[in-house]
């Protein structure tokens, strides 16, 4: 299978930088598989799953929301956060999952109500995803 340069970027740092032979990411309008040579696509990712393919296997990472570049010469993803499935710490993302309930619960505004769903949308991911090492 051809391969294609891949790029994710996050805030603190360049996540991955290197070639894959696939992806699959999940959008605000779906799942999209992409290979090389995909047609120049621009989307939302929200927080979800993300798969690389590499050497023949699926490597699987949570993606904290962001947004994804596809082109001819490369495929890359601004992420807000990003990390490999078997390094998540699952009992940090039960406490930010009971946090952001709480958060919930006390919001005052609609702008605390949004950031703590975000918050809460961030946790399942990571708890979902720490299970599919």
């Amino acid at each position: 299978m051809k391969s294609f340069k891949l790029k994710i970027i996050t805030p603190e740092k360049v996540f991955f930088d290197s070639e894959t032979e696939q992806i699959i990411v999940r959008t605000t309008e779906g799942d999209i598989g992409v290979l090389a040579g995909h047609e120049n696509y621009v989307s939302d990712l929200p927080p979800g799953p993300f798969r690389v393919k590499i050497d023949g296997e699926f490597k699987v990472a949570a993606i904290s929301g962001g947004v994804l570049k596809v082109s001819k010469e490369t495929t890359t993803i601004l992420a807000m956060a990003a990390e490999w499935a078997d390094e998540i710490d699952l009992d940090w993302a039960k406490r930010s999952q009971e946090d952001a309930l709480k958060r919930l619960n006390e919001s005052k505004s609609d702008f605390e109500h949004r950031l703590a769903e975000m918050k809460l949308k961030r946790a399942l991911n990571r708890i979902n995803i720490s299970s599919m090492k």
